[in-house]
């Protein structure tokens, strides 16, 4: 039987979107289901400040009348006006190991960017680098985390066959948690804050340090993130928003916000217990026990915290900046009771992220990449 592609518009619609993805890994105890509010989030224009300069549609393919696939298909301006380029991106990607079934989604955002005056298609990918990117190609029997794809490894074989190739590699570590920083990380930290007069911010609260830094951390991210594959800047509209989203989630002393003699935020660095676990328990929906579960792994009940992101601003980088946000996170991650960090992606060519691992014993256990086509 031919497969079926239809439109997805409605919330409703959207439901069944990401139903699917729940369904076709219900049961696999290395994927992690996404929290549905927050995917219906994402699809709502009104709520995602991404819309205010991305276009988007979303399909899901039916085969004997049971729903088989699923895409999104994007176009960024602001990422393609910043590198003169006119691609497409591809995301929430997900299909039964059918070829016919992939060929059809495919084909049919690929018409669609072509209509839209694209040249190329490119992902997997979301709306901006805050969502999941990348198609898992090595670590298929690890567990994944909020922030990642977890997808078979027959996908990547789909998007060969297709014709895509690699545009970009990510990179993940484990990192086991030392029982006290290397003294070589101390005296960095020391020295670093002396010669460039910095100092890591202390509050009361994670509300007291969002009111006080939220914006200008992200506009810090911003600046730090600048020309990183695919990536646009963040706007007003989206730093409010992701202020008010996901700094609330995060504990206070797993979060480091650097700042200069002048109080302007230089670094920083994030980190979230590991929801990974309770997000398999609740299948990805708060109610009606769903808020349990992931209430008691904000409270460290994991032996695993994520890296959510390290940024320092340019003209600070290779400086040694990232030793003070050890100083300030790790002798935390002791005392909650963390054995391991994992990192979220990093560009396989980022030779500055990954050189501050380097003291760690880091396990690289992941690879994802993002593959292109042209027209």
């Amino acid at each position: 039987m031919a497969v079926d592609i239809r439109l997805i518009s409605t919330r409703k619609d959207f439901k069944k979107y990401i139903a699917f993805r729940n369904k076709l890994y219900k049961g696999s105890p290395y994927a992690v289901p996404s929290l549905v509010f927050d995917e219906l989030n994402t699809f709502d224009r009104l709520k995602n400040p991404a819309y205010d300069f991305c276009e988007s549609v979303s399909i899901m393919a039916y085969k004997d009348g049971k729903p088989a696939g699923r895409i999104t298909g994007i176009i960024n301006n602001a990422a393609n006006k910043a590198s003169g380029k006119n691609t497409a991106r591809f995301g929430w990607v997900d299909f039964i190991d059918d070829f016919e079934v992939s060929c059809a989604l495919i084909d049919w955002i690929e018409k669609w960017a072509s209509r839209n005056g694209m040249d190329s298609l490119a992902g997997p990918l979301g709306f901006t680098d805050m969502d999941p990117e990348g198609c898992l190609v090595e670590g298929f029997d690890q567990l994944g985390t909020m922030e990642t794809i977890y997808n078979y490894p027959y996908y990547a074989e789909h998007f060969e066959r297709l014709g895509y190739k690699k545009d970009k590699d990510w990179v993940e570590f484990k990192i086991p948690i030392p029982d006290a920083l290397p003294d070589r990380h101390l005296r960095i930290a020391k020295m670093v804050r002396e010669r460039f007069k910095l100092r890591v911010v202390e509050s009361k609260n994670i509300n007291e340090l969002a009111r006080d830094y939220g914006q200008a951390l992200f506009e810090c991210i911003n600046q730090s993130y600048a020309g990183l594959y695919g990536y646009s800047p963040l706007t007003p509209r989206q730093i409010d928003h992701y202020v008010k989203m996901y700094l609330p989630m995060v504990y206070n002393d797993g979060v480091a916000v650097v700042v200069n003699e002048d109080n302007d935020v230089i670094g920083v660095g994030i980190t979230i217990p590991s929801l990974a676990k309770a997000l398999q328990k609740c299948n990805g929906k708060l109610f009606p026990f769903g808020w349990f579960y992931l209430l008691k792994a904000l409270k460290y009940k994991s032996d695993i915290v994520d890296m959510l992101l390290v940024a320092v601003r340019p003209d600070y980088q290779n400086k040694g900046v990232n030793a003070i946000f050890f100083e300030k996170i790790f002798p935390s991650f002791k005392k909650h009771g963390y054995k391991m960090v994992e990192t979220n992606p990093e560009l396989e060519d980022n030779n500055k992220i990954q050189q501050q691992w380097q003291y760690f014993d880091p396990i690289q256990h992941k690879r994802r990449r993002a593959f292109i086509k042209e027209f």
